[in-house]
């Protein structure tokens, strides 16, 4: 049975402090020895604290949408999620296939044609060689670039990325779904077709997971919500209670 939980997840970036990327303090480092040298980096290195005590338990049948404001953690949330970060505390148990559309463009090479980037973004997301390649026909069809396939991915324009990326990232059919708002992206015909595709997906999948500043967007597809505020979860209820509680906060 499918099942994504976070169990009191912290997710730390470090960074460096104004004073210790200053040129000065460069400079003084080099007139002491390494151990000094090191020392005085430890002190200078700081930490931005993004995700604090995250506990969430997902499973067959949740459709669950992340409310809050920007810079609350939402995406952040849907990375670690994706298993694209790692937390610094806390432990994450994912049983069954996943398929995440928050960084669609991982695993693709602006120097490689779109026929090989079919390949490689397939690879990426767990399909072997074959497989890969055996979605090539249906992908090319979808995307409707035609010949730009036999053209490096750096000549394409950025709705032609947009477009190949997300016919790759929606071939496979997991059990665990996570996306970062609807796509925009594009012309309107193709913002139709990725839609439908989109509730395709939505409806094969177990478990969804989704980000979004659309009320009718979330009460359409979630049965589900947390409010996100600071990088902590506020709230983990229905839409409607969440949606509520989060429109509290602009007042």
């Amino acid at each position: 049975m499918p099942l994504l939980q976070l169990d009191h997840v912290d997710v730390e970036f470090p960074l460096y402090s104004a004073r210790g990327r200053s040129f000065k303090a460069r400079a003084m480092a080099m007139l002491h020895q390494k151990t000094r040298q090191s020392i005085e980096r430890n002190r200078d290195l700081i930490s931005v604290q993004s995700l604090r005590d995250i506990s969430v338990t997902l499973r067959d049948g949740d459709r669950l949408g992340l409310v809050g404001r920007n810079g609350a953690g939402k995406s952040t949330l849907l990375r670690v999620m994706s298993g694209i970060y790692e937390p610094v505390q806390g432990n994450i148990d994912i049983q069954g296939s996943l398929a995440s559309m928050t960084d669609m463009s991982m695993g693709m090479d602006p120097e490689a044609t779109g026929f090989d980037n079919i390949v490689l973004r397939g690879v990426f997301l767990g399909l072997s060689h074959r497989q890969a390649r055996a979605q090539i026909p249906q992908i090319a069809a979808w995307t409707e670039l035609g010949d730009a396939l036999d053209r490096p991915l750096r000549t394409y324009s950025t709705g032609m990325q947009v477009r190949l990326a997300f016919a790759v990232s929606t071939t496979i059919r997991p059990d665990i779904l996570i996306f970062d708002e609807m796509i925009s992206a594009g012309d309107a015909h193709f913002i139709e077709k990725a839609r439908a595709r989109i509730h395709e997906l939505i409806n094969s999948a177990s478990i969804m997971v989704m980000a979004s500043h659309s009320d009718d967007i979330l009460r359409q597809l979630c049965n589900r919500a947390m409010l996100m505020h600071e990088g902590r979860i506020l709230l983990d209820a229905t839409v409607d209670e969440v949606l509520a509680a989060y429109h509290r906060l602009d007042h």
